[in-house]
């Protein structure tokens, strides 16, 4: 019994001794020293040593998770947030190929997202917001399979969303708001089977409702869905009470029309309605003031029918990011 024991115990000193004395992959090493290089002084003077994953006495940069695989350590997470970095995103990111979380949230990065980006085949969470990034959403984050969060809000990004990144089954969040995005919005997202917030709101979007959901079983976990303050046009229409799961609905400031469908009052667990600032006519239908969820609808600045009233106190909803916490 004793022998088994002792060699339990060398066993697991053997596996600490390798974990404490594993060399960071070189590959690593170098990106990180290169992004260091690059970097304001509020980031660089909390990473000393020449080894981001900490080297003797030295513990790991600030913001930089390691992880040991076989005899190596790689850079796993990275989180580089609200410390002011301005210049071009730092292309040497691109090469930590085995990170499954970025954050650059929060910072003055300006340019384009590289198109090197598509590399990171192990990112998990792409965390952006809060940046000045411009130029177009580069279709190769359509190559990262295993993305579940992409967070690419209050930047200055133009163009069109891609529809690459509809080849991305793994993702639930999807934050595109307050940039510059024209066109319509790919209905191939609809294809994506874990999403579960999409937010597109204060951009340039034009389009329908209901090119958005025209395949059949479009978003079928989609809970939150913010369009707001758009140039999207035409009705609701009543294959949006398809969408079983949804819970907000948020149409402010756009340019719909007609009726608000009956069918709409059906989605079983609608919680916020908002349809203010639109063209509406005619009458809501009763079952909306029955509706057992329905805390809120916002109704004001249509052209709907008097004796049609809002429903609960309106007020700017924001979700936390708090709400949607990955690890």
């Amino acid at each position: 019994m004793a022998s088994r024991c002792e060699l339990l115990l060398i066993c697991v000193l053997s596996l600490l001794f390798a974990v404490s004395y594993s060399k960071t992959l070189k590959r690593d090493v170098k990106a990180l020293n290169e992004i260091k290089a690059s970097l304001g002084w509020r980031v660089v003077y909390s990473w000393v040593g020449d080894d981001p994953c900490g080297d003797g006495d030295l513990p790991p940069w600030s913001g930089v998770t390691c992880s040991t695989q076989g005899d190596y350590r790689v850079v796993t997470e990275l989180e580089v947030y609200a410390v002011s970095i301005v210049g071009p995103f730092p292309i040497a990111v691109t090469n930590l190929l085995d990170l499954t979380r970025l954050d650059l949230h929060n910072n003055k990065l300006t340019g384009p997202i590289p198109p090197q980006i598509g590399r990171l085949k192990r990112l998990k969470v792409l965390y952006l917001r809060w940046n000045k990034l411009q130029d177009v959403i580069p279709p190769e984050i359509g190559e990262l399979k295993r993305l579940t969060h992409l967070y690419l809000s209050f930047n200055s990004f133009k163009g069109e969303i891609p529809k690459e990144l509809a080849a991305l089954p793994e993702l639930r969040y999807l934050y595109l708001q307050e940039n510059r995005l024209i066109g319509r919005i790919p209905a191939e997202l609809g294809t994506l089977q874990n999403l579960r917030h999409l937010d597109a709101g204060n951009n340039h979007l034009v389009g329908t409702i209901r090119e958005l959901i025209r395949f059949d079983g479009s978003f079928p976990s989609l809970r939150n869905l913010y369009l707001n303050n758009n140039y999207l046009s035409g009705g609701i229409p009543a294959q949006l009470s398809n969408l079983t799961s949804l819970e907000i609905v948020y149409l402010s400031y756009n340019k719909f029309i007609g009726n608000i469908p009956f069918a709409i009052a059906h989605i079983p667990k609608l919680t916020f309605l908002y349809l203010d600032h639109n063209q509406f006519t005619g009458r809501i239908p009763d079952a909306f003031y029955k509706h057992p969820f329905l805390k809120e609808m916002y109704i004001e600045g249509n052209m709907f029918k008097s004796g049609v009233n809002p429903i609960g106190t309106h007020k700017v909803l924001e979700v936390s990011d708090a709400d949607f916490a990955v690890w």
